[in-house]
């Protein structure tokens, strides 16, 4: 004996339900928690709308309250006491830092070859990172400025590639930074600083 086939009926109402279920499941769980987006107020009693909240960022507060840090570059620098290159392959980023006193106010332009995503921050020498301090988070291809050391510390840049080319980041700088420090997937290691009649071997 075989079965009845469904009626044509049951069909439409079988695909009706499931469309409604699917609706329902999007906008009850997948909106609250992936796009922030709670219509019914059931995300927030799930605790669903938390995982689209961005954390807060404590660096970038404390950096927010300081005055003064950054100042607009007028011009370019001619002459810089230093200069960077640094090579960024497809998703991989890279930190490097001056030792500024505080005070001490650095000319600095930095441009890519494509857009990065950046942090600008520093920490004092006593306190360490856990007093770290982020002045500027961005997406750019380029950044420039006057910028004052509010302590004794690193002072500097923190770039990303989140793009599937190379990326190749260049910075000038002029001040009186002491040294420099590179942070990259070896560790961390001093670099003495390279005046511009040697630019062009630094890497």
């Amino acid at each position: 004996m075989t079965e009845a086939a469904p009626s044509r009926k049951k069909v439409i109402i079988g695909g009706a339900v499931a469309v409604i279920v699917a609706a329902a499941i999007v906008v009850v769980f997948v909106m609250p928690a992936e796009f922030g987006k709670d219509p019914t107020g059931l995300g927030k009693a799930l605790g669903l709308s938390v995982l689209s909240e961005e954390p807060e960022n404590i660096y970038l507060e404390r950096g927010k309250k300081r005055v003064g840090v950054l100042a607009p570059l007028e011009g370019d620098i001619a002459r810089p006491d230093d200069v960077y290159t640094l090579e960024l392959g497809p998703f991989e980023s890279g930190e490097f830092k001056y030792t500024l006193a505080e005070g001490d106010k650095m000319r600095f332009e930095w441009a890519a070859t494509g857009p990065v995503d950046y942090d600008m921050h520093s920490h004092p020498f006593e306190g360490g990172v856990d007093l770290t301090e982020s002045y500027s988070i961005e997406k750019a291809p380029s950044q420039s400025g006057v910028y004052t050391a509010q302590f004794s510390g690193i002072h500097g840049w923190y770039w990303q590639n989140r793009t599937t080319d190379n990326v190749t980041v260049m910075l000038k700088a002029a001040g009186p930074m002491t040294e420099s420090t590179v942070f990259s997937k070896a560790g961390e290691y001093p670099r003495a600083l390279v005046p511009p009649a040697a630019s062009d071997d630094e890497s």
